[in-house]
């Protein structure tokens, strides 16, 4: 079996504290005066799901318009993108509306699996936890919310989305050469399987 190597993206806008949920998800760190991300980072971390171990390989973009050229190569290959909001901010909120569409139009992976998170719940909240439910529902996206600074559910924010990912036809394909069960697609029966 191939490396379960599985690419994520890490989106939203700037200061919604992507880059720090990375750090405390990969190194255990958090740190109030990190620097800006210019461009991309990238980090990988392997994480055991159910006894696989898989390596994540983290895409982190800086959420400035102008390094929007930048994203198209970003997206290609990616199974899953963490869509991150601030629960202090609104606004970081409805411009999720255009890291989605952005997401749809170059994403090379038509199930690709999303999860909204509300970050810095550490924080007064100016959006309820019901907004941010309902955001990510409206968008067919899993849904948590998490503190990078307290380390509050962001260990969870990556195990919910390779779960999700590890169980869609998709990943699965692409893990035996890209083959399909032909018998399974047209709805064939045989004596070890029912449809029930």
């Amino acid at each position: 079996m191939k490396d379960r190597a599985i690419k994520l993206l890490i989106i939203g806008e700037s200061g919604v504290g992507k880059s720090s949920l990375i750090r405390r998800f990969v190194n255990d760190k958090f740190d109030d005066n990190h620097d800006v991300t210019i461009g991309m980072d990238f980090k990988s971390k392997v994480v055991n799901i159910d006894g696989f171990e898989y390596k994540l390989a983290l895409w982190d973009t800086a959420g400035a318009e102008r390094f929007r050229s930048l994203t198209p190569s970003f997206y290609r290959k990616a199974l899953g993108a963490v869509l991150v909001y601030d629960i202090t901010n609104r606004e970081s909120l409805t411009k999720l509306e255009a890291w989605i569409a952005e997401l749809a139009n170059y994403s090379d992976n038509p199930n690709i699996v999303t999860i909204v998170v509300g970050n810095k719940i550490d924080k007064e909240r100016v959006i309820s936890r019901e907004e941010g439910l309902k955001f990510a529902r409206k968008h067919r996206a899993l849904f948590l919310e998490a503190s990078a600074k307290n380390d509050q559910f962001v260990a969870d924010v990556f195990k919910e989305i390779v779960e999700k990912i590890v169980t869609t036809d998709y990943y699965n394909a692409s893990q035996v050469g890209n083959t399909v069960d032909v018998a399974a697609e047209e709805g064939v029966s045989n004596a070890s399987s029912c449809s029930c």
